[in-house]
């Protein structure tokens, strides 16, 4: 069986850069196993350098070809996080338990000296969904304290459909970062809304963002869905995945073939048929939990460590863990000021040691930091028109149509008219509903059609026409 090793590329970069005074590109190829010629290994080593250029930590000379690396001062003074580790400092101002700082003990050790582990079948087995917790009960109500919206019952999905365009700018930028992404929010914001790629960066950079923007969009349309099945879960990696991967037949597809997992002395587990079997537990336990949270916190941990997918793992569990928040309407999870290195650390705890602890901790701390952010949104946005929220789906048919269909000028009126009429709605709504659309239409630009899955190339044509 063929094995696809997911390198730590920054630490192997630092290691390589301790030992020889500048590297290229085919070093770093060379030195991890991936392939100097196939693109996506190219982009991926591509990234880890631009991103520790942006920290300051290296310096690119030449062009081309010839384009080598070397380290700065600030650099010289970095620690190698693979084999040194900042340990407690990395976590300075998120409160961690005592099992955590112990936890944190053991993974800042180096590498060598930590012992080798494969997957843990009974790590999965042994959860009980509603009898064995994660989180604790006085945590789970923390967090819902500090999570809910309104007291007023909605339709699942809602406040984060209110939040759309901020949800779709801050969990793709900080999903993003955490992969070593070097886009800054505001030109993941221009991306976004207006389809304007950044100076200088690379393409696989911005087709994570756009991944991250469609996989959003879909995850809260699925609000509505009672249970979340392997297919869903496999279409959001499909859609986070979608040109990232050298080989696209395993984008959206549960892996046959082995990985490896660089800095961490975890290996998962590499039997494909155990692995589907482990996969299909995973979502039916996870549909039986009944706490949003610890659902959430449950699809973070065994789907970032059942490393189901080929790669793109951590980013699927990242939005996976979002459905029962959004269902649930209540605040979403967007990873504010996570640092990469806190992230990883947390997780190599669950893999190496099956040890949730710091991994919780950092969930908790993220959450609240979440919620911060999404509380001023929700100040600001006031409360949302009951109208609209109870037409919200005659309401998108209708202005996706008009968009569609291409209609203009002085046909709209007539066009809005005849399609209010055909669903035969109470009189005083239909009136309103028209005062609606005319100001949704008014007011549609690229950063809002999403709301109404309308491409920005179908918008563009239409715009065109007016």
């Amino acid at each position: 069986m063929s094995t696809k090793i997911k390198i730590d590329i920054e630490a192997l970069v630092l290691k390589l850069l301790t030992q020889k005074s500048e590297i290229s590109l085919h070093d770093v190829a060379h030195e991890s196993g991936l392939s100097k010629s196939d693109e996506g290994d190219r982009k991926a080593i591509r990234r880890v350098l631009n991103s520790l250029i942006k920290k300051g930590l290296l310096e690119a000379k030449g062009a081309a070809r010839a384009r080598i690396y070397v380290r700065t001062a600030q650099g010289l003074k970095t620690e190698i996080l693979s084999s040194q580790g900042r340990g407690a400092d990395a976590f300075k101002g998120i409160p961690l338990s005592g099992e955590s700082e112990t936890l944190l003990e053991h993974i800042s050790k180096p590498l060598q000296a930590r012992a080798p582990v494969g997957y843990i079948q009974d790590f999965l087995r042994s959860y009980e969904p509603n009898q064995t917790y994660y989180l604790s009960e006085p945590q789970r109500i923390e967090l819902l304290k500090v999570g809910s919206v309104e007291r007023e019952v909605r339709p699942a999905g809602t406040y984060a459909r209110n939040i759309l365009n901020r949800l779709l700018i801050d969990l793709s930028w900080n999903s993003s970062r955490l992969e070593g992404n070097t886009y800054s929010l505001l030109e993941t914001k221009r991306l976004i809304e207006l389809g304007e790629n950044a100076a200088g960066k690379d393409a696989s950079e911005a087709q994570m963002i756009l991944n991250h923007k469609g996989a959003i969009e879909y995850i809260v349309e699925l609000a509505g869905v009672e249970e979340v099945g392997s297919h869903e879960v496999c279409s959001i990696h499909g859609l986070l995945s979608e040109n990232l991967l050298g080989d696209p037949s395993a984008s959206g597809r549960v892996r046959a073939i082995a990985v490896g997992i660089g800095g961490t002395t975890y290996m998962p587990l590499e039997n494909p048929h155990i692995l589907k079997d482990y996969f299909q537990d995973f979502i039916q336990k996870r549909n039986l939990i009944k706490d949003p949270f610890e659902q959430s916190f449950f699809s973070l941990v065994h789907l970032s460590y059942m490393q189901a997918f080929e790669d793109v793992n951590k980013r699927t569990a990242r939005l996976v863990a979002n459905i029962p928040l959004i269902k649930k309407n209540i605040k979403p999870l967007s990873f504010t000021d996570v640092e990469q290195e806190v992230y990883v650390k947390s997780l190599l705890g669950v893999y190496e040691k099956n040890d949730v602890s710091l991994l919780r901790d950092l969930y908790i701390w993220a959450y609240k930091r979440s919620s911060q952010r999404y509380s001023a949104i929700q100040q600001a946005m006031g409360e949302p028109n009951l109208l609209k929220l109870k037409y919200r789906t005659v309401i998108g048919d209708i202005i996706r149509t008009i968009i569609l269909e291409r209609v203009t000028g002085q046909q709209v009126v007539g066009r809005v008219q005849n399609l209010i009429a055909s669903q035969t709605l109470p009189e005083a709504d239909a009136r309103e509903i028209f005062e609606v659309i005319e100001t949704e239409i008014m007011s549609l630009h690229d950063g809002n059609i999403a709301r109404f899955r309308i491409r920005p190339s179908e918008f563009q044509e239409w715009k065109n026409l007016l």
